[in-house]
């Protein structure tokens, strides 16, 4: 068995025995586990190794480039605006950011930019990569473009502008942009190593990401004008992007959060436990049930898969995601395959992070067993 370092409760040994067997295949690279129960964690262990030669294990303060994992993040930043009674996520997005109003996006709303049905899905061909590293330019470009389809009646993965978006509403709101209000006021008062635009000072800590097989579809043979095709190529995604310290340096509030498994599972108990982690309050009950209020449920736009987004996190979809149960919880995972689970009945969080990044957009059979042995612990 690989040589799984830190600590867990007896009771969820058959979690930490799957990430095991994972390192031991060679499935996993390295990785990091935690799952916490009423905001208390129970699991913290991480084993394997940081670099593809092996030579480097994968330690206590290891952290890595989650992908969309980090989307949870972002959307914990605005619904603590919302919290604080900041913004209003019923509220035209324009209300907050004026120029967002122009070719026929002044009905688009708050929520809709959270559950991932604004329309604005990517930037407008030609894009780069190398664009999302300029906030207030890529803003200025969602702004000024007409919506890819109707706003508010489907959802489209927002895969990389998520974090543009609601950041331009956070930087318009507090006068912060999008990484130092998370970092001051969520990641901060919790003490959690996680970062939306990582100093160079962290850089030695990070396992660069082993890229995955290419994605499970040929653009080329797609509609040029579907709102799927022009979100992969609007920019294209590549995930030897996320070991430049060029995309370290950025904030990209959609895809390049850095953390490990701890300090996801810390961050996102705050919805799993009534609004509060160690006496530090983010979230009212109130706020943490509008979470729940679903957006859209159906095939989305982008990813193709029959989806149900509630505001600012995935909702249990049985259809697509069947080892998850249909149950109050909510949750998002990262391209390769990190995951987040927020399970309010439980009161549970379970964090996966992983530097092999797997085929596929959202979770990975890896994410799914660990799931999988999670409930079969805490019931479904």
């Amino acid at each position: 068995m690989s040589d799984i370092q830190g600590r867990a409760d007896d009771r969820f040994q058959p979690v930490v025995d799957a990430l095991s067997a994972s390192l031991d295949s060679g499935d996993d690279l390295g990785a990091s586990l935690s799952i916490t129960v009423e905001g208390e964690t129970v699991v913290d262990v991480w084993g394997g190794w940081a670099d593809e030669a092996r030579t480097k294990p994968w330690q206590e303060d290891t952290i890595v480039n989650v992908w969309s994992t980090t989307k949870t993040m972002t959307a914990l930043t605005g619904l603590v605006l919302a919290d604080r009674g900041e913004i209003d996520v019923d509220a035209p997005v324009s209300t907050y950011w004026p120029e967002f109003a122009q070719n026929g996006k002044e009905g688009v709303l708050v929520r809709h930019l959270l559950s991932h049905c604004s329309g604005v899905s990517g930037l407008e061909a030609p894009a780069t990569v190398e664009d999302l590293y300029d906030q207030a330019g890529a803003a200025a470009r969602f702004a000024a473009q007409a919506p890819w389809w109707e706003p508010g009646t489907a959802s489209g993965y927002h895969a990389l502008n998520y974090g543009h978006l609601i950041g331009e509403v956070v930087q318009r709101v507090s006068g912060r942009s999008l990484g130092t209000y998370f970092a001051e006021e969520i990641a901060g008062p919790l003490g959690a190593d996680f970062f939306i635009g990582l100093p160079a000072s962290e850089d030695s800590r990070v396992t660069p990401v082993v890229p995955p097989p290419p994605l499970p579809f040929d653009l080329s043979v797609l509609d040029p004008d579907s709102p799927m095709v022009k979100t992969f190529t609007g920019p294209p995604a590549d995930a030897s992007s996320a070991n430049t310290e060029a995309w370290r340096r950025a904030e990209i509030g959609g895809a390049n959060g850095h953390g490990n498994a701890r300090s996801v599972a810390r961050i996102q108990a705050v919805v799993a436990n009534g609004g509060v982690v160690d006496g530090v309050k983010l979230l009212s009950p109130e706020t943490i049930d509008r979470i729940f209020d679903v957006q859209a449920d159906g095939v989305d736009l982008v990813l193709g898969v029959p989806l149900r987004f509630g505001i600012g996190y995935g909702l249990s979809q049985p259809d697509t995601l069947p080892y998850l149960p249909d149950r109050r919880l909510c949750f998002w995972g990262g391209w390769g395959g990190s995951m987040i689970i927020v399970d309010t009945e439980h009161r549970t969080t379970l964090a996966y992070m992983m530097n092999r990044m797997w085929e596929g957009i959202v979770g990975c059979p890896r994410s799914a067993k660990l799931i999988t042995e999670f409930y079969g612990i805490v019931g479904r």
